[in-house]
């Protein structure tokens, strides 16, 4: 199968890019009872395997073929309205350890309380930490940020670029749960795009805002200025 994948913007001239991942498969391979502090949920293991994958870093070949995996979370009737969908990327430091570096762990808890109020919704989480970086260089990419770099300079000063992840396997996710329609929470226009690209209508944009600490201030600030993120909280501050 072939996915397409969100439009990206030309760094030097600001046009508009298509990109196409293609997918040798998209396989489920497990489905068990979750119960959970959140609510009762049903637990999907999906794997997606990419031919000839782009590299994030140019200094790290990509292999001929990657394995991407992915966990639904899912609760209650996602077939008979739009159904609450976030896209969540692994976060070690964050929803393990609670870091405060970031307000990831803080979203996914948003998202989770969101999905049992409505009594129905998708939780996708994705193996992709450091947006797509891996735990490692992210850990690297902390080191530069306590010397001064934001979050977006430090995975380019490693190699990468600011964000790896494309999200095509969410939507691929979402088409053999036959889930066609969603509300998304998110900050990132870029998942709204990801998921229209692919053919799943956005019927709204939930906000994934929540209230920053002074420790991840500037990070939040960053992907505002940066990477075009929508943050509801911080624009009512600066109005």
């Amino acid at each position: 199968m072939v996915c397409t994948l969100p439009s990206r913007r030309d760094a030097k001239t600001g046009v508009r890019i298509i990109k196409h991942m293609p997918f040798e498969s998209v396989t489920k391979v497990a489905d068990a009872d979750f119960p959970t502090r959140w609510g009762h949920f049903r637990i999907l293991g999906f794997e997606g395997v990419v031919a000839n994958p782009q590299p994030c870093n140019e200094n790290t070949p990509a292999p001929a073929k990657r394995i991407e995996g992915a966990v639904a979370l899912v609760m209650g009737d996602i077939h008979s309205k739009p159904t609450i969908v976030r896209i969540h990327s692994q976060c070690l430091t964050g929803d393990v350890f609670h870091s405060l570096r970031c307000d990831c762990r803080l979203q996914l808890e948003l998202a989770l309380k969101t999905i049992t109020e409505a009594g129905a919704g998708i939780l996708l989480y994705e193996q992709q930490e450091g947006r797509g970086i891996g735990l490692m260089a992210k850990l690297k990419a902390y080191e530069l940020q306590d010397q001064g770099f934001d979050t977006v300079e430090a995975n380019v000063e490693l190699g990468y670029k600011p964000d790896c992840r494309e999200f095509e396997l969410p939507a691929e996710v979402l088409k053999q749960l036959g889930v066609h329609a969603v509300r998304l929470i998110t900050n990132n226009p870029e998942k709204v795009e990801a998921l229209e690209s692919a053919g799943i209508r956005v019927a709204e944009r939930i906000s994934a805002a929540v209230e920053p600490e002074e420790t991840f201030q500037r990070y939040l600030d960053v992907k505002r200025e940066k990477m075009g993120h929508i943050h509801e909280v911080l624009e009512e501050k600066t109005r």
